[in-house]
């Protein structure tokens, strides 16, 4: 039977990866959902930051120009502005803090700390310019907030406030960029997922329709025509490991079940209404079906045991005559058969007591040569056990080498941390140690060399003594091998002599064989002729026995 996946099942697939996709829908639209969230509050934080940033600045650039305009006017205003701004407006502690909160990194908090730094320089000017103010000195007030050093500063500073402006309007928009990047592929997933919904659901309507409702109308149209004993009507749909399928197998199952009953009675019948007894009620009949076959049965048993016993009479008489001519015959053809083979044999003990006799020769030649193999088999073995020794010997040698390359290593690491402190106290003394430094880096080279050549080495001698045991492990199995074929040696050499003794013995077993062989021969050939006798009187019996079962073979019975 064809296999096929079932409908439950498919459908039971394309409803669970529908569900599965609408699951994903939802954790992708909540997904979004927060996503979307971040992305507002990273604009929310951006537009933050950016502004306690600029208020942070905007509150040095305030104290810078108010000392200015208190240098050079001489208003107490400004005076008082600039100290209302550091003691109680704060703009600059307040935007510190407030991205602080919000978070900055380390490197801008450092350019937070580096302006605070600058700005903190200039306080003792802008102190010294106010007192200058208050005792007249405008001039001198004057040189101190324009001067060189305080330019200097204040260039710094804004200078870092671009930086600073820069690095934080980065930082901020690459991490908008990367929600607004994930928001994306979000709503991409989730566009996918309806798609995959959409598509499923319509595969899920075609399923229905071709695998479910077409097979259905196919299997009504069919039982409506076995229901008026159309058993011959074409039934296309195949049957398959489906649910629909396996009802598509019961239908062609019980169509074929039908016609096997139809066609069985109908052909008994018909053998039974030509005379023909010899039949047999096969197979089991299912169901309602039943009675028919029993039925069947019980006339086909009552017709053969009432013409049985005519038939059986008949047939006793002409099977013992034609077994006892057939007995007859091959008794005769036996005999013939057995003075052949006994003329044959003879020849043929003959002829084997020859070989037999070539036989004890080279079995003693055998004897011969297993004996020298034998000796040669034993030096071998002695060869063996000297070479083993000197492949032992060079493993220990290797072993040794590898010794040596462990304390060439040694050597190497200690140069090379030599070399490393003779270029750090080189450094240490500057110009003066230059030439002492190459010569410690040319030290180092020469030191990571001999190392680099020590592994090398290492790995050569390592292989050679994984060869040299694998040749110590070969030459050992080998030395086994020769000592187990110098034992067979000895074994052969044995057994050669005991073939040579046994095939002296059969000689003598075959002279007296030929001659009981012998008289054999003349007993047989007494007996096919008396064979030959009783055949001839077989053949007439088993013709009278033949012409009365002739006259009882109108009936064909089992």
């Amino acid at each position: 039977m064809k296999k096929a996946i079932s409908q439950s099942v498919l459908s039971l697939i394309l409803n669970g990866i529908s569900i599965i996709s609408l699951v994903f829908l939802v954790i992708s639209l909540s997904k979004y959902r927060e996503v979307n969230n971040h992305l507002e509050k990273a604009n929310e934080d951006r537009f933050t930051l950016t502004q306690n940033a600029n208020r942070f600045m905007n509150g040095s650039s305030y104290l810078t120009n108010e000392v200015r305009a208190f240098a050079a006017t001489g208003e107490k205003e400004h005076y008082d502005n600039y100290w209302n701004e550091i003691n109680n407006r704060k703009n600059r502690e307040i935007g510190v803090s407030e991205m602080q909160r919000i978070g900055i990194t380390d490197e801008e908090q450092a350019m937070i700390d580096k302006m605070a730094e600058l700005s903190n320089t200039l306080v003792p000017l802008e102190e010294e310019a106010m007192n200058n103010v208050m005792e007249g000195k405008m001039e001198d007030a004057v040189d101190y907030v324009y001067g060189t050093d305080y330019n200097i500063s204040i260039a710094q500073i804004n200078s870092l406030k671009e930086q600073f402006l820069d690095i934080l309007d980065d930082r901020t928009l690459q991490s908008i960029n990367s929600l607004s990047t994930r928001a994306g592929r979000i709503k991409e997933s989730m566009t996918l997922a309806v798609l995959v919904v959409g598509i499923l659901q319509i595969i899920s309507m075609c399923f229905v329709r071709g695998k479910v409702l077409r097979p259905l109308i196919a299997v009504r149209d069919q039982m409506r025509e076995i229901s008026q004993g159309n058993l011959s009507a074409e039934f296309s749909l195949n049957p398959d490991t489906s649910e629909i399928g396996m009802l598509v197998q019961s239908i062609h199952e019980t169509k074929r079940e039908l016609k096997t009953y139809i066609n069985d009675i109908d052909f008994k019948l018909s053998q039974m209404a030509e005379g023909n007894m010899n039949l047999q009620i096969e197979g089991t009949y299912r169901g309602e079906f039943l009675p028919i076959q029993d039925a069947l049965r019980q006339i086909l048993d009552s017709l053969n045991d009432a013409l049985a016993q005519i038939n059986l009479t008949a047939g006793r008489v002409s099977g013992e005559s034609e077994k006892m001519a057939s007995d007859a015959r091959v008794l005769s053809s036996g005999a013939v058969k057995q003075a052949a083979a006994v003329e044959q044999l003879s020849a043929s003990i003959q002829e084997l007591s020859s070989q037999v006799g070539r036989a004890t020769s080279d079995a003693k030649d055998a004897k011969q040569c297993t004996s020298v193999a034998s000796s040669q088999l034993e030096t071998c073995s002695g060869k063996m056990r000297e070479l083993t020794a000197a492949m032992e010997d060079i493993s220990c040698a290797s072993s040794q080498i590898g010794g040596i390359i462990k304390t060439i290593e040694d050597i190497s690491f200690q140069t090379n941390i030599l070399a490393i402190n003779a270029a750090v106290e080189a450094a240490r003394a500057g110009e003066a140690g230059k030439g002492f430094a190459v010569v410690a880096e040319e030290v180092r080279s020469l030191a990571n060399k001999s190392s680099a050549a020590a592994q090398d080495i290492t790995g050569l001698i390592e292989n050679s003594i994984r060869l040299v045991k694998e040749g110590t492990l070969l030459s050992t199995d080998t030395m086994q091998a020769l000592s187990d074929g110098v034992t067979e040696a000895h074994r052969s050499t044995e057994l050669a002599e005991r073939i040579a003794e046994s095939a002296e013995q059969q000689v003598q077993a075959l002279h007296q064989l030929t001659q009981g062989m012998r008289q054999i021969s003349d007993v047989v050939q007494t007996n096919a002729s008396t064979a030959e006798k009783s055949a001839a009187s077989a053949e007439e019996l088993n013709s009278q026995a033949g012409e009365l079962r002739i006259s009882v073979q109108r009936f064909r019975l089992r």
